[in-house]
């Protein structure tokens, strides 16, 4: 534990999932959302070169299940800054021994957690409740060329949303299921 991050393992490789500590009194309270220092075991040699933030209005909105190829293939660290997300992250990675395996978060304001993610995983979330804000770090910047997906509704995938989906954009709607012989992303 470093003085402002919980760094708690996933049973899926290289995702992280941090719970952000902050110190309070009457007036309300201070907290980190990022410390290349503290978060070093996790960042390795890496560095953070772009930020996104989100709002997602709608309860049981879908956005996801995105990814990078390399060389642009990046880490992400997600946050929920306001409302509730039940985050996914899907094992991409055709070496790693939870290929295709899927860890979910419940992300918060209240709970104060980040999913880290690699590179070679696909993300995605839903939304729990109206109005979630969420907040990235990128290690690469975002490249159209480089960008793929696949499909939140995959059953390959069988990722168990907590809603039904109420709304997904036509471009995420439009990632492909996984085909026979996927062989995952390269890095």
């Amino acid at each position: 534990m470093s003085a402002r991050f919980d760094i708690a393992a996933t049973a899926l490789p290289g995702l992280n999932v941090l719970t952000r500590t902050h110190i309070g009194d009457s007036r309300g309270w201070f907290e980190r959302i990022f410390c290349v220092e503290e978060l070093q075991e996790v960042l390795g040699k890496r560095s953070v070169v772009q930020i996104n933030r989100t709002l997602t209005l709608q309860r049981g909105s879908v956005r996801g299940m995105h990814f990078q190829h390399a060389p642009s293939a990046e880490m992400k660290f997600v946050s929920c800054l306001h409302g509730e997300v039940f985050d996914v992250a899907v094992d991409l990675r055709p070496e790693s021994a939870t290929f295709l395996q899927w860890h979910a978060e419940l992300l918060s304001a209240h709970n104060r957690k980040t999913l880290a993610i690699p590179e070679g995983f696909a993300h995605g979330f839903q939304t729990l409740t109206d109005n979630c804000e969420m907040f990235y770090l990128h290690t690469a910047a975002y490249n159209p060329s480089a960008e793929d997906g696949l499909s939140p509704k995959d059953p390959a995938l069988a990722i168990a949303w907590p809603l039904p989906l109420t709304e997904l954009s036509a471009r995420d709607a439009g990632h492909p299921m996984i085909a026979a012989g996927f062989r995952g992303v390269r890095l």
